[in-house]
């Protein structure tokens, strides 16, 4: 897939928020450098981004998934509840395993924090 100017702005966008974002916040952001962009091109570039592993989806509990840029470590989420955005949380609780039941193997894990980011504290 070529490097098209809504290609480029979503990209950019990504890197610029540095965290994980919706669609409608990527077309309001990439929006800013091609204002002509509309959330179908956006939709589209997602999952073409996706099926090339530029980006990884960011499941959030009872809302519509998230975007991240991919190859980043590993790392949590942590969801506004002010103003719905979505952040990056450094790292992992060296403890996780623990909670796993006996018996059990854990292959994966997200974790998702709830509250308040600090603007809208």
């Amino acid at each position: 897939m070529r490097m098209t100017e809504q290609r480029r702005a979503i990209r950019s966008a990504f890197k610029g928020a540095g965290r994980p974002l919706s669609p409608t916040e990527v077309l309001d952001l990439a929006g800013e450098e091609v204002p002509q962009l509309n959330l179908t091109t956006v939709y589209r570039n997602l999952k073409g981004m996706v099926e090339r592993e530029e980006l990884v989806q960011v499941p959030v509990p009872g809302q519509a998934v998230r975007y991240e840029l991919a190859g980043l470590d590993h790392h949590h989420h942590f969801l506004c509840e002010g103003c719905d955005r979505v952040f990056d949380v450094p790292g992992c609780p060296g403890s996780i395993q623990r909670l796993t039941p006996v018996g059990f193997e854990t292959t994966a894990h997200e974790v998702t924090l709830v509250g308040r980011c600090r603007v809208c504290a």
